[in-house]
């Protein structure tokens, strides 16, 4: 199937204000693009990409003072068939992890690991090994946490998020990535979008998603606590240690974002 997908924001200056964007497709979707997904402006200003250490494709410009638009809209070849699932995929011992894993079993801005371990082994140091184990973990969070946007906050943490029993899906997916860690299995934060097929997820919200991998049986397999379903029609654009590493945007002075939307969709064949 083809899936559209895009964005359209536009930010407000005071002055020019430089910006980095992490808007792209994941190199690894690149192929499946049948249009590519340009980083669009009006007024235009110039444009420089580089891949960050994560391996995202990371958009540098200067905004300048007033209004700019920024927008995309591409198209994609899905082969349709939801998640890889392996419940049989097992857990590696931490000596045995490769040595660029190791970094995300560590705690990082959103996910303190420090301050989850001791009730991470009290819920589950008796699940499981393994696959089951994260996902006793992601139907843990799934219940735990009441999805709404008016519990979004940018500086909440997935102790926080823990504490407060509320959040949107970045919370569920810091908490899960938490948790995991805490249990020594290396976890990793995604954003993109996904595809509403056949009204298979629990919201109609039009927004970047997040979800995470984690490292089973020598792959990254994809979980979602927020859903906690395996779906079709999931477009990647960055993977990192959690919500800071793949911000949408990071801006190097003030502005005001005042129009945001996200739209993706099955194009009509």
């Amino acid at each position: 199937m083809k899936l559209r997908f895009g964005y359209d924001m536009e930010y407000e200056c005071v002055q020019p204000t430089p910006m980095i964007m992490t808007l792209n497709v994941h190199p690894s979707q690149v192929p499946d693009l049948e249009q590519p997904d340009h980083v669009n402006t009006e007024p235009a200003v110039p444009l420089s990409s580089y891949r960050d250490d994560f391996g995202n494709w990371v958009t540098r410009l200067v905004l300048p003072e007033g209004t700019t638009r920024v927008f995309s809209e591409a198209i994609i070849n899905d082969d349709g068939e939801p998640d890889v699932t392996n419940r049989d995929a097992m857990q590696h011992a931490v000596e045995n992890l490769p040595d660029e894993i190791l970094v995300y079993l560590l705690g990082s801005r959103y996910c303190e690991t420090d301050l989850l371990v001791d009730e991470a082994w009290k819920l589950f140091s008796s699940a499981p090994f393994g696959w089951q184990r994260v996902q006793s973990i992601c139907d843990f969070v799934h219940q735990h946490i009441n999805f709404g946007y008016d519990f979004a906050r940018p500086t909440k943490t997935a102790a926080e998020a823990y504490k407060e029993k509320a959040g949107v899906c970045r919370d569920f997916t810091h908490l899960a990535i938490t948790l995991c860690r805490c249990m020594n299995i290396p976890s990793r934060y995604c954003t993109g979008y996904i595809a509403n097929i056949d009204n298979a997820l629990n919201s109609d919200e039009r927004d970047f998603a997040a979800w995470f991998e984690a490292y089973l049986d020598d792959q990254w397999y994809v979980f979602d606590p927020r859903n906690n379903k395996h779906v079709a029609g999931r477009i990647l654009i960055a993977r990192g240690r959690d919500a800071a590493d793949v911000a949408i945007s990071n801006a190097f002075g003030s502005n005001l974002l005042n129009k945001f939307e996200v739209f993706i969709g099955e194009v009509e064949e």
